[in-house]
This record gives C-alpha cells, structure tokens and sequence, in this order.
C-alpha cells in the first residue's frame, strides 16, 4: 500500500487546526474583509455575484494577492507573509493551466519535483495519483490530447500531489460542456470527500456548490453576507442574490400574526405566526397566474401584475412579473399559451399562505 492510500486519520497530524482567515485586501475602491473559518476534511464554496471578491479572497489565500490587514493561519501557522511557493497549498485553476509540453505523468510528477522528491519517486507518485483519477492510461498524453474532464483531473492530481492542507479551485468545471461537467461533477465530488484536509473553491453554478460543498460563504461587495450549509441557505436566503441563486421570490417586511406588511409592496399573508422583522420566500412554481381575477380562489394572497417578460427555464416557462409585487413565477409552455402571456399582458398572480415560508430578519 502507497503512502497516499493510507487512511485520512493517518494522514493528519496532531494538532491540526484548519483553516483560520480574516482577509482584508484593499485594490483601488474596492476592500475584501472576509472570515473563513474550516476544519480539516471541510469542503466550503464561495459564492457571490461577479466583483464580489470571490476570487480576490482566493488569490488571498494563495498568497498572490498580499492582505492589507488581518490574518490567515493554516493548522496552527501563519502564513502572511510565506511566499506562495512555499505554501502549503495546492490550486486548481479554472482553465487548468497545464504545461503543454509536459506529459500527464510530467504535470503531476512536477510538484513532488518542485519538493525535492527524486525524479524516479515522483514518477512513482504521479503515476499512482492518476491510477486514482482513473487516468493511468493517458500518463503519456499531452495536454491537447486530453478531453475537458480529463484534463481536470489531472490538474487535480497535480494539486493533491504536493499533499497541500489547503487545496484551492477556482471555477474547477466551468470550463466544460453540460455533459461532461455532470460526469465530472459527481468524480470531483468523490475526490473531495477523501480530501484529508481544507479545500475551498470559487463557483458561479449553484448545482456545482450544493452538490461539492459543506458549507456555503455567499460574499457581496467584498462582505459575507450569508454562510451556512447548503440546505440553510437554499431554505433561507437572506438577499436577492441568494434568493435569485436559489430561484426563490424574496421579500422582506414586518410581521403581526399571520400577516407580513412588506417594506416596498402590499402585504403577504403566511401561515406562521411571527412578530417583528422577518423574510418571506416562496417558489416561482407557487405562483398561479389567471388573466382575470379569479372568483372562490382558497388563494390568500391576490396581486394584480403585468408580464414583463417571459424566458425558458427548464421545461416550463418563467414569467417575471411587475405591478402590486415584483415576482418570478412558473408555469408549462401549454399554460402561458392558453393565457396568451406576452410583455405588457395584464395577469392576476395568486399565492397560496401553505406555500410560503416566513422566518426573522
């Protein structure tokens, strides 16, 4: 049995700590002041719209952008001020940056290498990193002639073949097409869950976080917004940008009993019984649209909407709406027909109370 086949208990020293960050990075007008905090074996994705500072926090991370205050501590170390090569970290980045004249075998055997392992030993190594990506067949392909997914993978072998505590991806399958990024989705999945230690990544794709992470750090101009697990979040978003993510209509007003009077709009009925500033959230798909106001409805919230367009989404069609309360609602191709919805259409939107979720601000 290989070194890298032994148990993750093995692999761990004592005294491990994780992950400990307070990045602060100042670049022109715009300031990252974020917390990351990860046990090892955590997986945690950061989301944000673009311009958040998602990627700056992990250039940060990396030590390719230098913190103007704050710390950042790796089991117990400060790293601040290690020079990046030095660092215990391995970086996926999104277009994989392989070097095209080396093998597979090369790319990956070239950290070990960098560490001082003799070429033979991390040969060894890089061969067996690939026979665990499944890629023992390609180690003498050149990077053009490796497919999208596999090319990934041998990033992420090269990455892991340095044995980091800290195991960075930045965008890790944007760069492949809709097929093969489920194959691929579901392998890095795999891969992450053996991961003995920290990993972070960058994604814009909801799916890729909820699937590959244990914890969600949604960031918005350069702050933490919300963090939790993926459930937490998707359940109780906390900004439109999360609700949106989530594909959730979000509003935010006071509550008296079972009534919520919104801070822009009417007012929502909802079956809890809250009191004080709350959130209210309900699916597109809970929205039923009627062309003229509908008579006996066990509706209990009732807005009168004009279409303001009209996109594909899936198999149905999403129609957002303006008007009494700004929405987003679904409905089958069949449906928007019958109702002859166009932009400008005039549309009753109703909203069952069961169907919406309230909870404190």
């Amino acid at each position: 049995m290989t070194d890298i086949d032994a148990p993750r208990t093995d692999l761990r020293k004592a005294g491990d700590e994780g992950l400990d960050a307070h990045l602060v990075v100042d670049r022109g007008s715009f300031r990252l002041d974020v917390t990351l905090t990860a046990a090892p074996g955590d997986v945690v994705a950061l989301l944000g719209p673009n311009g958040a500072g998602k990627t700056t926090a992990l250039r940060a991370l990396a030590g390719l952008a230098p913190l103007t205050d704050g710390h950042l501590r790796l089991d117990g170390t400060a790293l601040e001020r290690t020079p990046p090569e030095s660092r215990p970290v391995g970086v996926v980045f999104q277009d994989y940056l392989l070097f095209p004249h080396l093998s597979a075998l090369e790319n990956v055997a070239f950290g070990p290498r960098c560490q001082g392992v003799p070429k033979a030993e991390a040969r060894t190594q890089a061969a067996a990193w690939l026979d665990r990506m499944g890629l023992a067949a390609h180690a003498g392909a050149k990077p053009r002639r490796l497919s999208g997914g596999q090319a990934q993978r041998v990033a992420l072998a090269r990455a892991l073949a340095t044995r980091p505590r800290l195991l960075l991806l930045d965008e890790p399958l944007a760069a492949l097409d809709a097929r093969t990024r489920l194959d691929v989705r579901a392998q890095l999945r795999r891969h992450l869950a053996e991961f003995e230690a920290v990993a972070v990544l960058v994604t814009h794709d909801p799916l890729d976080a909820m699937v590959l992470a244990d914890r969600l750090v949604v960031i918005e101009h350069g702050q933490v917004v919300q963090e939790g697990t993926p459930a937490d979040i998707a359940r109780r978003p906390r900004t439109d940008y999360i609700a949106h993510l989530v594909g959730l209509n979000l509003y935010r007003g006071q509550a008296q009993g079972h009534t919520v009077r919104l801070d822009t709009g009417p007012a929502i009925t909802i079956t809890e019984d809250l009191t004080g500033p709350v959130f209210v959230a309900f699916p597109p798909s809970a929205v039923t649209l009627f062309r003229d106001r509908p008579t006996g409805a066990s509706a209990r919230n009732l807005w009168r909407c004009e279409v303001t367009g009209l996109e594909t989404h899936g198999d149905q069609i999403r129609a957002a709406l303006g008007g009494e309360l700004p929405l987003a609602a679904d409905l089958t191709t069949v449906a928007a027909a019958e109702l002859e919805l166009s932009p400008g259409a005039a549309v009753w939107a109703t909203v069952k109370a069961t169907q919406t979720h309230a909870y404190p601000a």
